[in-house]
């Protein structure tokens, strides 16, 4: 068997619990290697121009199925074409903050989309889970719902 080309700075289950501390958000999130980009549930998606600058704002909320929706207005950090699931692609805003698993913190991007009829409001794809190994027979190794 070929050795690793790295070393690992965790292992995360299929399914974990996320803090996005800018935005005051404990999330369940699905661990997905197969999606490349990782997505935060968001509704009501706007981007605008202020002061020569681009942001977005929209509605989301941590999934819990207590709390209310909450408004943010963040700066656009891009916006990409995106392949979902389903083989239908659109346009996304993209946004990038902090992102807590456990003992690590780093920065992610996210794309913005309606993941309402999804399990998860978040998913972590491959770009935010580099130096990741991911057992997928296991679920919240970094902490419980």
């Amino acid at each position: 068997m070929t050795s690793l080309p790295y070393e690992p700075r965790a292992i995360v289950g299929r399914r974990e619990i996320v803090t996005l501390p800018e935005l005051e958000l404990r999330l369940p999130c699905k661990v997905d290697t197969g999606a490349r980009t990782s997505a935060l549930h968001a509704e009501n998606i706007t981007p605008f121009e202020r002061n020569g600058h681009w942001y977005v704002r929209f509605d989301s909320w941590s999934g819990d199925g207590e709390g209310a929706s909450r408004h943010f207005e963040l700066p656009l950090y891009d916006r990409r074409q995106v392949k979902s699931s389903n083989g239908h692609s659109e346009n996304r805003c993209v946004i990038r903050t902090l992102m807590e698993l456990g003992e690590l913190s780093y920065d992610i991007e996210l794309t913005l989309v309606d993941r309402q009829d999804m399990r998860h409001p978040m998913l972590l794809g491959r770009r935010a889970m580099r130096r990741l190994l991911v057992a997928p027979g296991a679920s919240f190794l970094h902490g419980s719902p």
